[in-house]
């Protein structure tokens, strides 16, 4: 018997798995793959979907000092240029990448919480994680828990950054940064 795969699509804020255990989220779609956060996987670190097929591999990542990577993807997935709304919302297409300054509306979407919106609170902002800082992050006041890491922070169609970190949860409120 032969099997065909089909071909899954990936958009922002969708679930991927490193090394087979660890869960992020899609930040956004770019030339041959996505981006991310950084601390999520180290090149070289083998990228599975949500059904467990091989989806593609870390080519680039930078953590601490900046929180970003690029993941390179095939085997018959492929990356649309939306984030996911997750049924609160519709999906949200992604037209360009102005900066939202303070005070703006924002959104981000994650594979663990999905989609929740706040307020832009301040930019170029410097974070101390275990591993060392990082640097230049925008602070919202918008909720993120574990696995909602490298998702996408979008404010209208204009894409912002990926999750990098915070304090906090989605039942008692927090604040998180993103890695524009």
């Amino acid at each position: 018997v032969d099997v065909v795969r089909v071909a899954a699509h990936r958009p922002g804020g969708d679930p991927y798995y490193i090394n087979g255990n660890v869960r992020c989220s899609i930040g956004f779609s770019v030339y041959g793959g996505f981006v991310s956060a950084g601390h999520c996987g180290t090149p070289g670190s083998s990228v599975v979907g949500w059904d467990g097929s091989q989806m593609g591999t870390f080519v680039g990542s930078t953590f601490p000092g900046n929180d970003y990577s690029y993941i390179q993807t095939g085997y018959g997935w492929w990356n649309v240029g939306v984030v996911l709304g997750w049924g609160t919302v519709q999906d949200a297409p992604v037209e360009g990448s102005n900066v939202a300054p303070p005070g703006t509306a924002i959104c981000r979407s994650g594979s663990t919480t999905h989609w929740h919106c706040g307020t832009v609170l301040g930019l170029d902002q410097a974070v101390n994680y275990a591993q060392g800082t990082v640097y230049g992050l925008t602070q919202t006041d918008v909720c993120a828990e574990p696995g909602d890491s490298g998702g996408s922070f979008i404010s209208g169609d204009q894409a912002q950054g990926v999750t990098s970190g915070g304090w906090g949860n989605c039942s008692g409120g927090g604040e998180t940064w993103f890695q524009p």
